[in-house]
């Protein structure tokens, strides 16, 4: 048993315009680069656990849910908020904006504090005037650290483009409150910061603007709570992010008007040396974050045709994991299986072999195939990409190791298990509050 190629799992090698992926036969390091793409800067959390910049056409190894770190891939998106760190540029209805009062989560002095008055009424910050668009997902986030407040609301403040809907964050205990018109999710970002984040479906066409509202620590506030205000209760704020998603991306940093963070693209790692035509294993430890609409996955491929190739990915708009096994343009195997959860990480494994096929996920064996005898033919390059190599493929990857030997059931059961149960939860991302 060989494995002649593997990637990521601790070990991570990225420069401009390249990933390395390595070769250990006989012990012998080599260098297996990706051919790396993003036509513009780009964010990640390091390893001491603080938001970074990263250069053009520079891969993001990211720690935010992995101390090993992951290969985070991403789509183009937008920052519609055009001060997503200067509150003192938004609009305030009955709250002072102090400025630069703690450390942020990028480790700077430049988080604001936002304290209420003593009026009864909407105590909230907003800005912008955009135009949000009838059935179109949003996503709102925005870094949150409890002050003398506990508690914040995230709400569009068009009424026409979303009702009634709105999410609350406890920001002492980490959790969600009340949720309604959407999605919400929580995450912890270390010194007491969350990034809490809100995804919506526009309602209509409206102009509106992105608010945060004091909920008096209010779980179950209603959208636009007003109350007699506080002068002593305030929360810290900072890293604002609106973009036109069903879901929250790495953020984008804005300082006067919308930042675009390009789409990724990581391909034409290995060569004929290192694939095995007669035989092998494919072993992914990947999260594909999140439904898209097109075709997400990674291929073994002749060349990057599709007419050989070995493809582990998930069908556009949907949560199923789809392998094809095709040789001479023919599919030979389509299994598929259905994931419990998108968003967490996923240990899968397919086995070729003449009248041995078999894909494992997460422990089991859940697909079969005896009677397959062609083979792919000419498999030199894998890459990520989806059932076409123009759908990059997007999400986190932990490791993808390749064997030139096709593996016991026993191996690829020990392969693609968690050791234990603190593997498990740690691996599963399993400590994230997520509502929806």
């Amino acid at each position: 048993m060989a494995q002649t190629l593997k990637f990521g799992n601790k070990v991570w090698a990225a420069k401009e315009d390249s990933v390395l992926a390595y070769n250990d036969i006989n012990n012998n390091y080599k260098p297996l680069p990706f051919d790396f793409a993003r036509a513009s800067i780009g964010t990640r959390v390091n390893k001491d656990g603080l938001i970074e910049t990263m250069g053009q056409d520079i891969a993001r190894i990211d720690y935010t849910d992995s101390a090993d770190g992951v290969l985070l891939l991403e789509p183009s998106s937008t920052n519609l908020i055009t001060y997503s760190e200067d509150f003192s540029q938004w609009t305030t209805d009955r709250v002072t904006v102090s400025q630069n009062q703690i450390v942020s989560p990028n480790g700077t002095l430049n988080a604001d504090l936002i304290a209420e008055n003593s009026e009864n009424n909407i105590h909230r910050i907003y800005i912008g005037s955009i135009t949000l668009t009838d059935n179109v997902d949003y996503t709102i986030t925005v870094f949150a650290k409890k002050g003398t407040s506990n508690a914040i609301q995230l709400t569009p403040t068009s009424t026409s483009a979303i009702g009634s809907g709105r999410a609350n964050f406890d920001l002492d205990n980490g959790i969600l409150g009340a949720v309604s018109g959407g999605t919400a999710e929580i995450k912890d970002y270390g010194n007491g910061w969350y990034r809490c984040s809100y995804s919506f479906e526009a309602l209509a066409t409206a102009t509106s603007a992105i608010a945060v509202n004091l909920i008096n620590d209010d779980l179950n506030a209603v959208r636009n709570v007003t109350y007699l205000g506080n002068i002593n209760n305030n929360v810290y704020l900072w890293g604002a992010q609106f973009e036109a998603l069903s879901y929250p991306t790495s953020y984008i940093p804005t300082s006067g008007s919308t930042v675009t963070r390009a789409a990724e693209t990581c391909n034409n790692s290995g060569n004929s040396e290192v694939f095995n035509d007669s035989e092998g294993v494919l072993f992914l430890d990947i999260n594909y974050k999140n439904i898209q609409s097109t075709w997400q996955g990674i291929a073994i491929t002749n060349n990057n045709s599709a007419s050989n190739r070995i493809f582990i990915g998930t069908a556009l708009n949907t949560k199923t994991l789809e392998i094809y096994f095709q040789s001479g343009g023919v599919v030979l195997w389509q299994p598929d299986f259905e994931l419990s959860k998108i968003n967490q990480f996923q240990k899968i494994a397919v086995k070729y072999k003449a009248n041995d096929l078999a894909l494992f996920v997460n422990g089991f064996e859940v697909a079969t195939d005896n009677s397959v005898t062609t083979m792919p033919i000419g498999l030199s390059l894998l890459g990520f990409f989806g059932f076409l190599t123009s759908e990059p493929q997007y999400g986190c990857t932990k490791e993808i190791g390749y064997y030139d030997t096709a593996l016991t059931d026993a191996e690829l059961e020990t392969l693609t298990s968690y050791r234990n149960w603190v593997s498990m939860v740690n691996e599963l991302n399993l400590n994230i509050i997520y509502n929806g």
